[in-house]
């Protein structure tokens, strides 16, 4: 299918139910979604699993961006991806490129993201002066030009000696000269060196023991930067995905199985991260700082209840339960959270207009004045985070 993201369309293949587990994979430098193959074969069933041609690569074609590409352009990218497809709790799936990208939208929605996978990439890859050689050699020689250095740094020996690395050559030069560039520039601009400690959500990190990309310990660097497990695996270079499937399945499959909603903490810990997502980590640690013996456990029924429970199902979008929200607390005349509520719909998705709408239902079934009441509070609230940039 193709997805419209705002200036470029994006070629988008998902398999699995849709009321799946939804875990959202992004591609390599130079690879399309068919880096993901053997994988996807190998995934547990019931899963969602979704991948792409990131912009410029494969059949996404590369918009107007072209020279201004950055990796933040490239994450909106696949958030609108989420939206369009209605994707909730995702886990992102980030190879190279990809995982620079997962971090981007890890820390422009939390609200979205469950868990994320930095597969062979890092905080930062390489220097603006390394990205700005290469560019100069696709200038001179096309990707054909680079290709055979390439493809020692993608694989192990075994592997490059093959009659499968032909494939793989083949598609790394097939990718559109303009799409590389463009992607070599928003890497040379990407630095997410002193952002980690702002992800709150789980954190994998996987490399190819034979990585000359992104080598080990710099993988094993950005693990230690999100707190995260590593793990190397054997005989496998800058892609292990194509390399050793079945080993990366595992890890993943087991990841997974750590990040579902009945694993660890159940109800409270699902609550917390919920909580955190929709309410924000400033609001949330405030009300934790405040927490004495003698609201301690009303405080946990709260999170156990509202957010591990209720706000944590997803048979209905978190848009829809916010609108759902503001309009029950003006209809009982529970003023006092409609600007708390309003602040959230920065991280929920409802829009201005959805918190207008819900008030205008307010109205006409439960009254003028509590409608007019929520919609002053609403003013307020809105006013107040455009003053601290907070929209």
């Amino acid at each position: 299918m193709i997805i419209h993201a705002e200036d470029t369309a994006l070629h988008v293949r998902q398999e699995g139910p849709e009321d799946g587990r939804a875990v959202l994979f992004i591609n390599s430098l130079g690879t399309d979604l068919r880096v993901w193959d053997r994988l996807i074969e190998l995934m547990p069933k019931g899963l969602r699993l979704v991948r792409y041609d990131k912009r410029g690569h494969g059949l996404s074609s590369l918009g107007p961006a072209g020279a201004g590409l950055s990796i933040e352009t490239l994450a909106d990218d696949a958030i609108a991806i989420c939206e369009a497809l209605k994707l909730e709790d995702v886990t992102l799936v980030g190879l190279s490129i990809g995982g620079l990208v997962a971090q981007s939208v890890a820390l422009k929605r939390p609200d979205l993201v469950r868990a994320v996978v930095l597969m062979d990439t890092a905080m930062r890859i390489g220097t603006a002066e390394m990205w700005g050689e290469r560019i100069a050699a696709l200038g001179a020689g096309g990707i054909a030009a680079i290709s055979d250095a390439v493809l020692a740094r993608w694989f192990a020996p075994d592997f490059l000696a093959s009659s499968e690395a032909a494939m793989w050559r083949a598609m790394l030069e097939r990718t559109p000269l303009e799409g590389y560039i463009a992607c070599c520039k928003a890497l040379a601009g990407a630095d997410y060196t002193n952002r980690a400690a702002e992800v709150k959500c789980p954190v994998l990190a996987l490399c190819g023991a034979l990585d000359g990309s992104t080598p080990p310990d710099l993988v094993r660097e950005t693990a230690v930067a999100y707190r995260a497990p590593f793990h190397l695996i054997e005989n496998a270079g800058h892609l292990p995905p194509v390399e050793q499937p079945e080993a990366v399945a595992s890890l993943l499959s087991g990841f997974l199985q750590s990040t579902s909603e009945s694993a660890g903490g159940g109800r409270l810990e699902t609550g917390m991260r919920v909580r955190r997502a929709v309410l924000g980590d400033a609001h949330v640690d405030r009300a934790e700082a405040a927490k004495t013996p003698l609201d301690e456990a009303f405080q946990t029924l709260i999170t156990e209840s509202a957010w591990g429970t209720v706000w944590a199902s997803d048979a209905i979008s978190r848009r829809e339960r916010s609108m759902l929200t503001l309009a029950l607390l003006a209809a009982t005349g529970n003023f006092e959270e409609i600007p708390m509520h309003i602040r959230a719909t920065t991280r929920t998705g409802a829009s201005r207009r959805d918190v207008v709408e819900a008030f205008q239902h307010v109205a006409i079934y439960a009254g003028v004045p509590r409608a007019n009441h929520a919609l002053k509070l609403a003013k307020a609230a809105f006013a107040a985070m455009e003053e601290n940039n907070d929209d």
